[in-house]
């Protein structure tokens, strides 16, 4: 199952490395955890229905006007698959993107996933950490964090949170688009409102 959009386990592995690297890249501060963390919204997207649409609503706004400075860029893909993109709230609160479409984008995504079980979750993910361990990335505290990781996974559990570290370095702020959505209806205002800027 994990590899069904793969062509080898070689295309796999490569996927995974540069999955990781490019996390490494943006983010070097990045523990074992925020790697993941990554991974897992690949899977998982949003990991949980939203029910009550108006709360949510209330909680972006909420976090909207009291967010800091994102250090971060606008939108990148998740995972090895990229079948969804975190989309950074700098969108929106520089008026890149309507809250109303960045809302109701975000909604959908999260009410779309059809996530793995438990049990099959943790079979991919072991897969995954097989490959990060040839990598010799020496990731602070990488041992304490897979222990952490893998007795979440045992308890049948998944949800991790991003490390103080990436918290302190970055100031994370995002919500998590599925990509068909993020690509049709998102980011064209982001090429618009890019492509404007450009030529003021």
């Amino acid at each position: 199952m994990i590899c069904s959009t793969c062509t080898s386990r070689t295309s796999f592995e490569e996927d995974v490395k540069r999955a990781v690297n490019e996390q490494i890249k943006v983010y070097p501060e990045s523990s074992l955890r925020d790697l993941y963390k990554n991974f897992f919204q690949d899977r998982f997207g949003p990991g949980h229905l939203i029910a009550d649409t108006a709360a949510a609503a209330k909680y972006l706004r909420h976090e909207l006007a009291s967010c800091d400075e994102s250090v971060s860029v606008s939108y990148e893909p998740t995972g090895w698959q990229g079948n969804f993109y975190r989309v950074n709230l700098s969108v929106v609160k520089e008026n890149l993107v309507p809250y109303e479409l960045y809302l109701d984008a975000f909604v959908r995504s999260a009410n779309s996933v059809r996530p793995l079980s438990s049990d099959e979750w943790q079979k991919e993910w072991n897969k995954i950490d097989a490959v990060i361990r040839t990598m010799h990335l020496s990731l602070t505290n990488e041992d304490s964090d897979r222990s952490e990781i893998n007795d979440l996974l045992e308890r049948g559990d998944y949800v991790m949170h991003h490390s103080d570290r990436f918290e302190t370095a970055y100031h994370p702020h995002y919500r998590i688009i599925e990509k068909q959505i993020f690509k049709k209806e998102i980011l064209p205002y982001l090429i618009s409102q890019q492509a404007t800027m450009r030529t003021d």
